[in-house]
């Protein structure tokens, strides 16, 4: 599987010095894979270090941390010479070895031309953390295009690359979103899904679903593992609660994350502002936050934190943890696929970096998304499940704010249509809400 941050990654390798790589993310989202397979195969000689497979690694930075005295004890250790001139050095699920967390501060510092490169999933939980001195990247679920990447189908990824105004380009690649909201972004559950290729439906389906129960499981373990001095429990209603608050939408916005009835005996923000602050550092949930009035730049000015919308971090493990079947989702029922849309696309703009994200609320009017073009100006993104290009909530929004662009993302297959001041999209074009719509 490929993926899109590899291309940062290999202009980190190609700089003539760099500060350490460390890349963050929920845990099974590929850092290992990508650090290790991708940009591996990019060097003569690898030297992998797990802290959870091998916590003895963690005496090679017992005593100095000069990146010189490190390197020497994890060659003792692992038998293999390194070379930092020319191999790389991957420090896997480093947040479980604070001293080597610090040691990053050093390799910056001493060794700039080294290739040495760490990943963690609770990298967001780490009291010491060496500001400045390492460069960070979000590893996230597939995008839609690293999904499509994956079907090892050119033809198909050369029409969606293309924009392609087919009619048959449209209908495979609706089929593909809806197998998307499905499978999710999960690399296993990809995988899985294309193993049992020649499989029967039912069996290809509960293959899937079992790696989504496993992945839920383990998130929930780690509630218990990481969560320190917060309370597991709960954590753990907070994250059982989004995928149920966002289901009680039909088809209209996800709504403000209700507070009440989540854990007994809680009914505040306050209550939960350290649980779902532990879920966001974690990448398990998403923000996003409704701003009222006139929205204006920067957004973050006017957020504010006890108002905001929760939504999971990948669109499968959503349907999962709402038992939609594999049958149900390919129906798009308008009773669900609207939130179900907007998930999807709250998604694809994390992993476009916009996260946090806002939205806007005025009496009963809601748009989705608000965005900041490169001159400043905000323009609004609606997000509908079905094919409809009229609605009440947008007109509201043009008539109270005036934008000189809109955009809307509908739940239908179809050709982008471009007008002077607005532009309608299939929702599987989400990711075009990154650099060109923005730049125009």
């Amino acid at each position: 599987m490929n993926r899109l941050l590899l291309d940062a990654l290999l202009d980190w390798k190609h700089r003539p010095s760099r500060k350490p790589l460390l890349l963050g993310g929920a845990r099974q989202t590929g850092k290992t894979y990508l650090l290790r397979e991708l940009l591996g195969a990019t060097f003569d000689r690898v030297m992998h270090i797990d802290f959870l497979q091998s916590p003895q690694a963690a005496s090679a930075f017992e005593g100095s941390l000069d990146p010189k005295d490190v390197i020497s004890a994890l060659e003792i250790l692992t038998g293999q010479a390194f070379n930092a001139a020319t191999d790389l050095l991957i420090l896997d699920e480093i947040g479980e070895c604070p001293k080597a967390v610090t040691s990053l501060k050093f390799f910056a510092e001493k060794l700039p031309m080294a290739y040495i490169a760490a990943s963690g999933s609770n990298i967001g939980l780490l009291g010491s953390f060496p500001v400045g001195k390492v460069e960070q990247h979000c590893v996230r679920p597939l995008t839609f295009r690293e999904f499509l990447w994956a079907q090892d189908d050119p033809l198909i990824y050369r029409a969606f690359d293309d924009r392609a105004s087919s009619e048959a380009a449209h209908i495979k690649l609706f089929d593909q979103l809806t197998d998307y909201y499905f499978i999710g972004g999960m690399p296993e559950a990809l995988a899985t899904w294309l193993m049992h290729r020649d499989a029967s439906p039912l069996n290809r389906t509960k293959a899937v679903s079992q790696v989504h129960t496993n992945l839920v499981e383990g998130y929930r373990r780690d509630f218990g593992k990481y969560a320190g001095k917060i309370n597991a429990q709960l954590i753990d209603a907070v994250f059982t609660a989004v995928p149920a608050q966002i289901s009680l939408v039909l088809d209209e916005s996800v709504k403000r994350f209700r507070f009440k009835d989540v854990a007994a005996g809680k009914s505040r923000y306050a209550d939960f502002e350290s649980a779902i602050s532990w879920l966001h550092r974690c990448r398990l949930v998403l923000k996003n936050h409704p701003i009222e009035g006139l929205p204006r730049s920067p957004l973050v000015a006017q957020k504010k934190e006890s108002r905001v919308k929760l939504f999971l971090f990948d669109v499968g493990l959503l349907n999962h943890m709402l038992r939609s079947s594999y049958q149900e989702i390919k129906k798009q029922n308008d009773m669900f696929k609207g939130f179900v849309a907007e998930n999807f696309v709250q998604q694809e703009l994390a992993a476009l970096g916009h996260e946090p994200s806002f939205s806007w609320a005025d009496a009963r009017a809601e748009i989705e998304f608000l965005l900041i073009d490169t001159q400043g100006r905000v323009i609004p993104v609606e997000v509908k499940s079905g094919a409809r290009t009229r609605a009440r909530s947008l007109q509201s929004y043009i008539t109270k704010c005036q934008p000189h662009r809109t955009i809307k993302l509908i739940g239908a297959r179809g050709p982008t249509q471009q007008h002077d001041t607005n532009w309608v999209a299939p929702s599987y074009y989400a990711e075009d809400l990154g650099g060109r719509l923005l730049d125009a």
